[in-house]
C-alpha cells in the first residue's frame, strides 16, 4: 500500500508540473509569432587560392517578435561549405561568431539597443561529415530588449576571421527582420 501511495503521489506531482509547463508555454510572449527575413551570401575562403571551389554559401534567417513592450530576436544560419581534404578541421577559422542585434526602428540609421555574440557557430562551421563536406546549421539564442512603444527589429552580422589569411575579423551583413 505504501508503494502505491508513493507512485500515486509521484504521478500527481509529474502531472502538476506538466500542467504548469503547458500554462507557462501559453503566455503571450510564447504565443506571439516571429516575423522573419531570409537572405543569402556567398563568402570566399581568402586563405585558399587553389583550383577547387572554396566558397561558403550562407543562408541567414533573422527573426523578431514583440510581446508588450519587449522585442525578442534570434537568427538561424545554414551553410553549404566547400569540400576540404581534412575532416573536422578546427583550424579553418581563428574565430567566428554571429552577432544578433535588436534595433530601434526610426528615420535614418536604426540604433542598436542590445546585441549579443554567439561564438558557438565556430565549432559548427569547422565540423564536417566523414567526406570533408562542411555543410551545417546553427541557431543562436534569443535576446530581448524592453523597447517601450517604439518599433523594433532584429538584425545580424556574421563575423569570420579566417586562419592564415592576414585579414583579421571580416563582418558580413544580412537582411534585418521586419519591424515589430
Amino acid at each position: 500500500m505504501r508503494k502505491l501511495k508513493r507512485a500515486t503521489s509521484a504521478a500527481v506531482v509529474v502531472a502538476a508540473l506538466a500542467g504548469t509547463t503547458a500554462i507557462t508555454a501559453a503566455t503571450p510572449a510564447a504565443a506571439a509569432d516571429y516575423k522573419c527575413t531570409t537572405s543569402t551570401k556567398s563568402i570566399d575562403d581568402p586563405s585558399y587560392s587553389g583550383p577547387w571551389a572554396d566558397n561558403w554559401d550562407f543562408t541567414v534567417k533573422v527573426c523578431a517578435k514583440r510581446s508588450g513592450s519587449t522585442v525578442y530576436s534570434y537568427a538561424k544560419i545554414s551553410w553549404d561549405g566547400p569540400v576540404y581534404g581534412q575532416v573536422d578541421d578546427s583550424t579553418i577559422f581563428d574565430s567566428a561568431y554571429f552577432k544578433v542585434q535588436i534595433k530601434k526602428s526610426q528615420s535614418g540609421t536604426d540604433p542598436v539597443k542590445k546585441s549579443s555574440n554567439f561564438s558557438g557557430i565556430e565549432s559548427r562551421l569547422e565540423n564536417s561529415d566523414s567526406n570533408g563536406n562542411y555543410n551545417g546549421s546553427y541557431t543562436t539564442g534569443t535576446i530581448s530588449y524592453k523597447i517601450g512603444s517604439a518599433k523594433g527589429l532584429g538584425d545580424g552580422e556574421l563575423h569570420l576571421d579566417w586562419d592564415s589569411d592576414g585579414g583579421g575579423d571580416q563582418k558580413h551583413l544580412f537582411s534585418a527582420s521586419p519591424t515589430v
